[in-house]
């Protein structure tokens, strides 16, 4: 007769898997497993990142030489950079006087590559942190054998891998090229470092707020404020015939700059991102060890006992869903707006200082008092709106899509709602959101030029220039919700139309780029004003692309599975 089988006797563990008894209490066990968990989640997205950027960095490193290959052509060249519009959007302008090609790709593009590298870091931090937390899969996680500490560490260590190889890739990429290795290390560790910073601003906002898209709309809200300041006191300096001012270094964007690759390079201030991240996570675990499990510094306000009567609709879920997060966009924003539009009374004055030691200037802005450059600022500032507005409107309508994969939308669904009115309600939501940053932007411009006595172009012009930017705006968003109804798997592809409009808004006309794939963002067709007169035909164009694309979204979404396996 055989023995009875022991079922007292626990499992024997699997190799390598670790055990509570081996945790002990570590605050960061797990933090190996959740970390290789990440990449594997991410690969796809994490890949995309990394080609674009290191596509950027070498179409960058090709067409730059070609289409500036003479040290006239060089020359003409930084005496545009030179202009406070160029130092607004690029930096303080090292090396003009003799201008070479790797000191054009380190003022011209640095500040961008900086500025997606650090959209990314922010995106992935707060996804793996607080939007785990938001939906509870990071409760169930938490259940098993990790530490406190964990998920953010994991997270911060995922971000680190992730901006590491990109900047060994462009290293390789610019060494190749026939740029020193040493500038082209340090120019990498810039970009990726202060993406970490970032990424570590991230951690931060995480523990203040208890929903993600708050957390990211606060850490973006930095990256805006450090951009404003960087400009701000670029801008200072320039007036100053310097580069850059005290200002600048409070702006951890401007630590980057100030590497001065390519011209007299110094990595000394690569430092001070190291100190910052060291601080920012300490007061992270401060902040996460004082807070409750799911909740965020400043809790949630108590809700009423019996919802209003306001609120038994598609819209109003919407809209309460997704007003926090318009909220923070909205004041960061509107900010960062203010102040830029602050210095458009100075304008002219340093045009005029720097036509008296550039002859080129005079050439270029003579007999117009500098309204020339005044006008090219404002349109310039308003693609940066456009661009931000348009970068919320995706994600406001990819918002329908969390809604569909978490189960609510099946729940709403199931009451005497139907899908043209549930996705109406999602995309009228993102259009207001998108319509609010759009006009808000255009008036913090408008306000902070007129405080600061500036008061040409007049407020209708601010107004009817962000007004004219709606349609084509539209256009993406419609695009947006055609893919979330027809293939909602391809949901992110519109992240790629922002790409675009940033490309060929930002560096279209320097790159050269072929009318053809200028005429791809949609952003290319709006009338650039109150340098161009407004002109109906493209207005037209891009509104009826945009009313059919919603249209051809309805029908999608009417016909197809919910939720999509």
């Amino acid at each position: 007769m055989s023995p009875p089988l022991d079922t007292e006797k626990p499992d024997r563990p699997e190799p390598g898997r670790p055990t509570a008894a081996a945790a002990g209490g570590n605050s960061l066990a797990g933090t190996g497993l959740l970390l290789r968990f990440m990449l594997r989640r991410d690969r796809v997205r994490l890949g995309v990142w990394t080609v674009s950027v290191v596509a950027l960095w070498g179409y960058v490193v090709v067409a730059f030489g070609a289409l500036y290959s003479t040290p006239e052509e060089r020359q003409s060249r930084a005496a545009l950079m030179d202009t406070p519009a160029s130092i607004m959007m690029t930096g303080p302008g090292y090396g003009l006087d003799d201008y070479s090609v790797g000191a054009m790709m380190a003022n011209e593009l640095l500040l961008w590559i900086v500025i997606a590298l650090a959209v990314m870091s922010i995106l992935e931090v707060v996804r793996h942190t607080r939007a785990e937390e938001e939906s509870g899969r990071s409760e169930l996680v938490r259940a098993g054998v990790v530490g406190r500490h964990a998920p953010a560490v994991a997270a911060m260590a995922l971000v680190v891998v992730v901006n590491t190889a990109i900047a060994g890739l462009t290293v390789v990429l610019l060494a190749a090229g026939g740029y020193g290795l040493g500038d082209s290390l340090v120019l990498a560790a810039a970009a990726g470092l202060t993406a970490v910073v970032f990424g570590a601003v991230a951690t931060v906002t995480c523990q203040l707020t208890a929903q993600g898209r708050g957390a990211s709309g606060l850490a973006g809200a930095g990256l805006g404020l450090a951009v404003v300041v960087r400009a701000a006191g670029d801008i200072e300096g320039a007036a100053a015939d310097g580069h850059g001012s005290a200002l600048s270094w409070f702006s951890p964007v401007a630590w980057a700059q100030q590497t001065r690759v390519f011209v007299d390079t110094r990595a000394w201030p690569l430092a001070l991102g190291v100190v910052a991240v060291v601080v920012l996570l300490a007061l992270a675990a401060g902040l996460a060890s004082h807070r409750d499990f799911g909740a965020g510094m400043y809790p949630d306000r108590a809700g009423r006992a019996a919802a209003r009567a306001a609120l038994r609709s598609p819209a109003a879920l919407a809209w309460r869903q997704q007003r926090l997060a318009l909220l923070w966009w909205t004041v960061g924003t509107g900010l960062m707006w203010l102040a830029s539009g602050t210095y458009l009374k100075d304008i002219p004055d340093m045009v005029e200082k720097m036509a008296e030691s550039n002859p080129l200037m005079t050439e270029i802005f003579r007999g117009d008092g500098g309204q020339a450059v005044v006008d090219g600022f404002v349109c310039i500032m308003l693609l940066f709106v456009a661009l931000v507005a348009l970068g919320y409107g995706i994600s406001a309508v990819l918002r329908a899509r969390t809604e569909e994969t978490a189960g609510r939308t099946e729940l709403v669904l199931a009451t005497p709602v139907s899908r043209t009115r549930w996705l109406g309600a999602q995309l009228a939501v993102a259009g207001l959101g998108t319509t609010v940053l759009m006009l808000g932007g255009a008036l913090g411009l408008a306000a902070g030029a007129h405080s600061s006595g500036a008061t040409n172009p007049d407020l209708v012009t601010y107004v009817g220039a962000a007004l004219t930017y709606l349609p084509a705006l539209g256009v993406v968003l419609g695009l947006t919700a055609v893919l979330f109804a027809w293939a909602p798997r391809w949901g992110a592809a519109p992240w790629a139309c922002l790409v675009v409009a940033f490309v060929v808004g930002m560096f279209g006309q320097a790159l050269k780029l072929p009318g053809w794939v200028q005429g791809l963002s949609p952003l290319w067709w709006v009338p650039q004003m109150p340098v161009d007169d407004f002109a109906w035909p493209p207005v037209l164009g891009l509104t009826a692309l945009a009313a059919a694309l919603f249209a051809l979204a309805f029908v999608g979404f009417r016909r197809r599975d919910i939720p999509v396996t």
